[in-house]
């Protein structure tokens, strides 16, 4: 299978650190943000933006992981989001790849009944292959595709050095 670099290791950072500010930007004025991290490279993600925040603000953030199933036909969600109070607060959910747009609306589905500041969204890498009418608040590379052609992030793999791949 051909493999072709898209973002190297220093560029998935550089976009990590461009969208931690967008994010600082977009909320200096909250006490808390809260980020969702759809599991599993989505949570990755999650993390490390939350490592750039820590160091360039001293808003409190708390970091949370959401699993979807995505073989049915209706959002069915299993997370650790009920440890956190949501209520009033900015929600930031994160996944690695924006296809489609399904994970993301599903993940969105998740606080549709919570009363919240601000609900954004961060994908690292947005394919234009949307089948539902979302856009995304903070996105590191939007990259055109035939839909054929799979987009691979690693992050934190073991072995393997932080990049994005189309194959």
């Amino acid at each position: 299978m051909k493999r072709e670099l898209i973002l190297n290791t220093v560029q998935v950072q550089q976009k990590i650190n461009r969208i931690a500010y967008q994010i600082l930007e977009d909320s200096f004025e909250e006490n808390e943000i809260i980020i969702v991290g759809v599991w599993a490279r989505g949570y990755r993600l999650a993390l490390r933006l939350n490592a750039v925040l820590q160091k360039i603000t001293t808003i409190k953030i708390s970091v949370a992981s959401i699993l979807l199933d995505k073989d049915i036909q209706h959002y069915d969600t299993t997370n650790d989001i009920a440890q956190i109070d949501c209520t009033h607060k900015t929600v930031i959910i994160v996944d690695d790849v924006l296809n489609s747009g399904r994970t993301l609306a599903y993940g969105l589905g998740k606080f549709l009944n919570i009363p919240l500041k601000k609900l954004r969204s961060v994908v690292l890498i947005d394919r234009s292959h949307k089948l539902f009418p979302l856009t995304t608040d903070f996105t590191g590379l939007q990259l055109s595709t035939v839909l054929k052609e799979h987009v691979e992030v690693i992050l934190d793999e073991p072995h393997e050095s932080d990049a994005v791949y189309l194959t």
